[in-house]
């Protein structure tokens, strides 16, 4: 008689979540509305469900059922599922509905969207319970180490900043700073009210709040992170403090400045991981991106990078850093803070309180026996002086200043005291940038061109012509704003021969931008208009950085 031989399967049964994570939301929503023989639809981007419709139920009750309210006729509620086999959620809002339901099923990722946007609207109208639900659903793990203070001190004073409610409200506004990615935290003391707000890729963004009573203790809790004095509410302080927390450690530059109303305190987030790894991940044009590469390959002379304040200056030079950090050479910096902990570079900190101004620093600098000098800022003549002199004897070095072009690079030395021919020795390379925000790749939309806009500013239309321009929209991905991120722009003007005896003669600016240009100097206001031509910002965002009039 045969045996039988039991066949096991070669591989084990994938999971719901294996199975979710090879396939597209689509084609679920597809597969589902098959199975249940509903009729599959898609959400329109942007779409918010009318508050008539949630039969008195919040925006959490359907963010729990994956459900979504779509409209309402002769009394019966379409709704689209995102999860139909969950069939407990299904009876659930069926009852609150009242009994009259037209069920569909839509795409998970869209049903979610729309409930995002309708939690926005509950938000805002409702800060303070915003608040308390944002404190709920975020027990926020959150560790913090301050640069100085022992823990046993930090313990001995919680008491002062107030009870646990306010440590966890702190940890939460961190958590959610870091899960949006805001670049700064604002916490303001108004009249009657506390602000909370965020910089999100260059603009504030308001958030539900803390209660005014509690604005002293939200302060004092910083102070405490930070190490600063609680008592001390008439004068401005600085600190810092690291915080680990979403699997990565950060630094936290706080800066907190009494006001008419209390104190505000800003604290600016340093997270190393947005740093670029070199000048190739800046996404900068090829023109900039040459001439940015072949100056840092010189042995020798200045590069300076100038823009506002918030431009991106430090990211950039930081790229710089990154590409030249060899073994075979000697990096030392000299910074006012030192932002980021470069590994394999020397670090040395301006503390002008103790004597540590740029030009003592950099004198010590120079006696280390260094190959490349970064100089946070050129402030002042004598730091000036310095760079200048350390260029020109065999350092290859790097530095910023506050100009509002490439070309204003040389009159500004020239105040400051430089003479002619040192700088027409020493320059290498000035370039002026700006940070634009990045259209929202989730929103982003097709929009007219507006001619009156381009008339305005001077810019010339025949480039835009057969090329599609995008707008922003908005939605729960970029918070509303249409905007998700930011890139540089660049203005790079390469010290050339011709450019190097203008220099020489003193420097005219008209005469250095006419030459510059011939030579195929992209201005900040081109270079906006490239990215704006290939997709990646609006003609709006890129006019309000590059110089619009």
């Amino acid at each position: 008689m045969a045996k039988l031989h039991l066949i096991k399967p070669a591989t084990k049964r994938k999971t719901i979540e294996e199975i979710r994570s090879i396939t597209d939301p689509a084609e679920r929503a597809l597969a589902a509305a098959d199975h249940f023989s509903m009729p599959p639809m898609t959400v329109p981007p942007g779409f918010a469900p009318d508050p008539s419709l949630l039969a008195g139920q919040t925006a959490d009750f359907w963010a729990s059922a994956k459900a979504l309210p779509l409209c309402r006729v002769a009394g019966r509620t379409t709704v689209a599922f995102a999860d139909p086999f969950d069939l407990p959620s299904r009876e659930e809002v069926v009852r609150v509905c009242g009994g009259s339901v037209w069920a569909t099923v839509a795409p998970e990722g869209e049903v979610a969207d729309a409930i995002g946007r309708l939690k926005a609207k509950e938000d805002a109208a409702n800060p303070a319970l915003a608040m308390e639900n944002i404190m709920k659903g975020q027990e926020a793990d959150v560790e913090i180490s301050s640069e100085s203070a022992p823990a046993d001190s930090i313990d001995a004073t919680v008491d002062a900043a107030g009870e646990a409610p306010v440590i966890r409200m702190v940890n939460t506004i961190m958590i959610e700073a870091l899960k949006t990615k805001a670049s700064d935290i604002h916490f303001e003391a108004m009249d009657r009210t506390s602000r909370l707000r965020y910089r999100i890729d260059g603009a504030l963004i308001e958030r539900p709040s803390p209660p005014k009573a509690l604005h002293n203790a939200v302060v004092s809790r910083i102070k405490i992170m930070s190490n600063l004095d609680i008592a001390e509410r008439r004068k401005p302080q600085d600190g810092r403090f690291k915080i680990r927390a979403l699997k990565k450690e950060v630094d936290v530059r706080v800066s907190i400045l009494p006001t008419v109303h209390g104190e505000k305190v800003v604290m600016r987030i340093l997270d190393k991981a947005n740093l670029a790894p070199g000048l190739s991940s800046l996404g900068l044009d090829e023109y900039a991106y040459k001439a940015m590469k072949f100056a840092i390959d010189q042995p020798h002379g200045i590069i300076l990078v100038t823009g506002p304040t918030g431009s991106g200056k430090t990211t950039t030079l930081y790229s710089c850093l990154q590409d030249l950090n060899r073994l075979d050479v000697n990096i030392v910096t000299a910074e006012d803070p030192v932002e980021y902990e470069l590994p394999g570079v020397n670090q040395c900190h301006v503390n002008v309180a103790q004597g540590l101004t740029f030009a003592g620093i950099l004198r010590s600098v120079l006696r280390q026996d260094p190959d490349i000098v970064l100089v946070g800022e050129i402030r002042d003549g004598e730091t000036a002086d310095i760079a200048v002199k350390a260029a020109l004897t065999g350092h290859l070095v790097l530095s910023t200043l506050h100009t509002n072009d490439a070309c204003g690079v040389v009159a500004r030395l020239f105040d400051m005291g430089i003479q002619p021919f040192m700088l027409a020795s020493s320059l290498i390379l000035a370039q002026a940038q700006r940070l634009f925000r990045r259209l929202c790749p989730f929103c982003k939309k097709p929009v007219e061109l507006d001619m009156d806009v381009l008339a305005a500013n001077k810019v010339d239309p025949a480039p835009f012509e057969g090329v599609e321009v995008f707008g922003p929209v908005g939605c729960p991905k970029c918070h509303g704003t249409g905007y998700k991120g930011r890139g540089a722009m660049m203005e790079v003007l390469p010290i050339s021969p011709k450019i190097r005896g203008v220099i020489e003669r003193g420097g005219d600016a008209e005469l250095l931008r006419k030459y510059a240009l011939e030579e195929g100097m992209v201005t900040l206001k081109d270079a906006g208009m490239m990215k704006v031509r290939a997709g990646v910002t609006s003609l709006q965002a890129a006019l309000a950085v590059s110089g619009g009039e």
